[in-house]
């Protein structure tokens, strides 16, 4: 067997890393907010931890031993007063020896830590550099990298719970397991293409096209518990427009449940884009209220229709917003030229003018919800509707938080295990099954770093805080 083969058999992938992007270098960074608090957080990592603690502590603290201390400049100074942690390699976040010093969280303390740690030989850290080292060390993977993060910024009580699965390996335990499945019939498949006189007999006997199918339905699983995991991660941007004087201004204080719009009886109020962050059902929501769509001699309000159709056209989802009194037959969205990706979703407002419950209907594929903003009836139908829209069944259905670049990753797959469907079916051909099976493992494997590019993990741990 040659190498080719026993790296097909193993199914084998590895991060491919750039070593002169890891190097050996001691990072210090403030690991706490900027501003002023009770406790602020210097964290070191690296060669030179030993060194920096006898300098700044006067010893090495025992290991994860919480050691009250003064903190001291050049000259023996007191900087501060607090305690210092020592934690030796391999045991500790990043897999390296790590100091992390406590003191008082005044700025001025804080920088002058720092540059006490950057004067004995530190360098300062990279964004996002304590967590690519935890995983260039293996002490987590991709995914779980990305999980530290995605604590860190949940908006959401279920997004902070899915961050912690996934940090705990949930998502990646889920991944490894369709890795598992595609090598084993990778094996399976290229002992076909070892023995050509039995190929046939092989690839039509049910098996493979059992599994595979098994294989799929699996991905696809994961893909719709990952849809939501993103949905709880990202959001979605929800803009309201219509006509002036619809009603919109006062749809978003109902949603929002504050008077962040000021709404006059008067047309053309909202001039600019208002933003609101809410949730809804446990989804963060970017709520954005635009200004009435009509066409206007005033300099100011055309401006603010302009900026309008922007934000209509950047929309994951569309509320448009019409008067149920004044213009019953909804004609205003006839010129509304919106785009027609966009979900959309009608909104009747003001039916308590006229006397109306709200409700729900349909106009073709169009959902209709009539609801009376003022008195706030109908906007459990409108929040019902907008979770619909969106796919979401709900934080108990998911158990991992995930990312966009996760999702182009599983649908990527899935194109590579269609095409091998169609080349089983159609031609029964084993090699190239094979190869999209590789693909689709290399593409799974991008996931949790198991197969990754330089460039994929400077984006990643780029858009991470400093200090982490």
């Amino acid at each position: 067997m040659d190498n080719h083969q026993a790296d097909r058999r193993s199914g084998s992938c590895s991060k491919e890393i750039n070593v002169s992007t890891y190097s050996q270098d001691t990072i210090a960074a403030i690991a706490t907010p900027s501003g002023r608090g009770g406790v602020g957080i210097i964290r070191v990592s690296g060669p030179l931890v030993k060194q920096i603690s006898e300098a700044v502590v006067g010893i090495l603290p025992p290991p994860r031993f919480a050691h009250y201390c003064e903190f001291l400049d050049a000259a023996g100074e007191v900087l501060d007063q607090g305690i210092a942690l020592y934690f030796p390699n391999p045991h500790s976040f990043t897999g390296e020896d790590v100091l992390e010093l406590q003191g008082h969280g005044g700025p001025v303390v804080m920088d002058m830590l720092l540059d006490r740690c950057l004067k004995l030989g530190a360098r300062l850290a990279r964004p996002g550099e304590f967590s690519e080292r935890a995983y260039l060390n293996e002490k987590m993977d991709l995914a779980q990298a990305e999980a530290v993060a995605d604590l860190i910024d949940s908006e959401t009580t279920a997004a902070a719970r899915l961050a912690t699965r996934s940090l705990q390996g949930s998502f990646s335990r889920k991944i490894h397991e369709l890795v598992e499945g595609l090598i084993q019939l990778r094996m399976y498949v290229e002992a076909a293409i070892d023995f050509p006189e039995e190929e046939i007999d092989f690839l039509s006997e049910g098996k493979v096209s059992t599994d595979l199918q098994a294989i799929i339905d699996n991905v696809e699983e994961v893909r719709l518990k990952a849809s939501t995991g993103r949905l709880l991660r990202d959001g979605i941007n929800l803009v309201i427009a219509g006509e002036p004087n619809a009603g919109k201004s006062s749809l978003l204080n109902a949603l929002a449940g504050v008077d962040s719009a000021i709404v006059t009886e008067i047309p053309g109020t909202t001039r600019d884009v208002l933003r609101e962050r809410i949730q809804i059902g446990g989804v963060p929501v970017h709520l954005v209220d635009t200004a009435g769509l009509r066409e206007t001699a005033d300099i100011v309000e055309r401006e603010g229709v302009r900026r309008a159709r922007e934000e209509v056209h950047k929309a994951d989802q569309l509320l448009w917003v019409y008067d149920a009194e004044s213009d019953p037959d909804n004609k205003g969205i006839n010129n509304a030229a919106l785009p027609a990706a966009v979900p959309l979703i009608l909104v009747r407002n003001k039916v308590d003018r006229l006397g109306e419950p709200p409700g729900k209907t349909q106009r073709g594929d169009i959902p209709e919800i009539s609801l009376s903003a003022n008195t706030g009836e109908g906007l459990e139908l409108l929040k019902a509707q907008l979770l619909s829209n969106m796919g979401f069944q709900g934080a108990e259905n998911t158990e991992f938080l995930a990312r966009r670049r996760h999702l182009d990753a599983i649908d990527r797959a899935l194109e590579c295990l269609q095409k091998g469907t169609d080349v089983l079916e159609r031609q029964q051909a084993g090699e190239l099954l094979a190869e999209d099976l590789r693909q689709a493992q290399l593409i799974l494997s991008e996931i949790t770093g198991e197969f990754s590019a330089d460039d994929l993990l400077g984006e990643i741990f780029s858009s991470f805080c400093i200090g982490k």
